[in-house]
Order: C-alpha cells, then sequence, then structure tokens
C-alpha cells in the first residue's frame, strides 16, 4: 500500500504590514503551482504559501525558495523573517495564522518599526595564510629563534619543540585574529544601528559579522568597507554581502496553541 498523502497546511516565509491582499510571483517552497500570498490579521499580514504539513530539510534548493520569496517581499516591505520550516497545522490554517497574528500584533508591530528603514548588510573577513604566517614570524622574535633552532634537525629529535612551536604559533594566530577583527568592526560599528558577530567557520576566517545599517547610511558604510579593503587587501579577503533579510536582528518562531 502507498503511504498516505500528508495533509495540507500553509508554509510561512516572513510577517509584513499590509492591510491590502497581496499575491507575488515566487512560487515558495516546493514550487507547487500556487502563487505565494498573504494570509491578514488587520494590518498585519503573513507571507505564505499551500504546502504539506511536513519537515522541510534544510537543503539548497530548499534554503534557496524560502529566500528567494523573501528577496521579493522585502523589495516592497519591512520584513520579519520567519524561522526556515514552520509549516501551519492543516485544518483552518489561515485562522491559526490570524490567531498568532492577533496574539502577537504588538510585538510584530513594534519590530517592523524597529527594523523600517533598514538593512542588514554582512561582512566576512579573512586572511591571506601567507601573508599571516609571514608577519608572525617577522614580529614574534622568539617564534622565530625557535622555528629557526629546529632547521635541519632531526624531527624525531626535535619532536616536543616542534609542538611548542604549533602552540606559540597557534597563540599568535588567535592574537591576530582579534586584533584583525576588532580592527575592522572598529570601523564599521559605528556607522550600523546595531551589530552581531558570529562564530567564524573556518581558521582563515578572521571576523564573520552582521550589521543592522539604516538605509541612509548605506552609501557611507559601503565606503568604510572600500576603505577596508584599500588599507588591509594585503593580509585579508574582504566578503561583502547585502541587503539581505535581516535574519541576524530579527528571526520569528511559531508556536500553535493547542
Amino acid at each position: 500500500m502507498s503511504e498516505p498523502e500528508a495533509p495540507m497546511g500553509k508554509y510561512i516565509y516572513c510577517i509584513i504590514r499590509s492591510p491590502e491582499p497581496r499575491q507575488f510571483t515566487n512560487l515558495g517552497i516546493g514550487e507547487r503551482g500556487d502563487i505565494v500570498h498573504a494570509v491578514h490579521f488587520r494590518d498585519l499580514a503573513a507571507v505564505v504559501s499551500d504546502s504539506p504539513v511536513v519537515e522541510y530539510e534544510r537543503t539548497r534548493r530548499n534554503m534557496m525558495a524560502h529566500t528567494l520569496v523573501l528577496e521579493e517581499v522585502m523589495r516592497e516591505y519591512t520584513i520579519l523573517p520567519v524561522r526556515f520550516g514552520v509549516v501551519a497545522p492543516s485544518a483552518e490554517a489561515d485562522k491559526a495564522i490570524q490567531k498568532v497574528l492577533e496574539r502577537r500584533f504588538d510585538e510584530f508591530h513594534g519590530l517592523i518599526q524597529e527594523m523600517e528603514g533598514r538593512a542588514e548588510l554582512g561582512v566576512r573577513a579573512f586572511w591571506y595564510e601567507e601573508a599571516l604566517f609571514r608577519g608572525i614570524v617577522e614580529e614574534n622574535s622568539p617564534i622565530r629563534r625557535l622555528r629557526d633552532s629546529l632547521m635541519g634537525r632531526p624531527v624525531e629529535e626535535t619532536y616536543y619543540e616542534r609542538i611548542r612551536l604549533g602552540e606559540m604559533i597557534e597563540s599568535a594566530m588567535e592574537e591576530k585574529r582579534g586584533e584583525g577583527a576588532e580592527k575592522i568592526l572598529a570601523c564599521l560599528r559605528p556607522l550600523a544601528c546595531k551589530t552581531r558577530t558570529n562564530a567564524v567557520g573556518t581558521e582563515r576566517m578572521v571576523l564573520n559579522a552582521a550589521f543592522l545599517v539604516q538605509e541612509a547610511r548605506q552609501a557611507e558604510f559601503d565606503a568604510a568597507v572600500d576603505k577596508l579593503d584599500e588599507e588591509m587587501g594585503d593580509r585579508f579577503i574582504f566578503k561583502y554581502v547585502g541587503p539581505v533579510p535581516p535574519y541576524n536582528f530579527v528571526s520569528i518562531v511559531v508556536h500553535w496553541e493547542g
């Protein structure tokens, strides 16, 4: 026997302020042919698409479908992103969504007001490994002396000294990472309303930060990133993205009653 089909509900992408009925062009997650649209309570709306009540895997395709909807909506509205994978229960899904909008009406309004006229911009910095190691050796005489003393000597004879050298280099790298990140943040943080630093994903990554910036100051922020690249580009690779949905500053988690 074939497995029964999952009941249908509604997948939720974001919350916006809009009293008018709206439809969007994206097909949404799963591309089921149902146009992404809005479910309203007063002047708040949840942007949704029809969806089976299933748990969505965080595949590249699903994440991209979710993001494409947010990017379309944010061209016209201030958005509150909803965490990936939220599906309203199948039984009267519209009413369940409207109850959430009613219950959290003041909270959502306050968050939308806070996000209005602001954009999230992301900056990641990676160091050039050769330049980093060269700088560490040039600036740190104990590391330089120990490295020089090991040259030409058998590995088995210098095993513990090499471990010590590795520890010293690792410690110096962490110090350099902190210095580099703080210098970048010192230039960009004053231009942002809020800043969030996230965990670095690789040893080469120095900084992984998100900035909430007034749209009126975005050109100034762009120029500051360009200046950092000019001044530090021989040591760091900068990756600059945005505007993007403000995931780092608001992400709505929905809990259903009952």
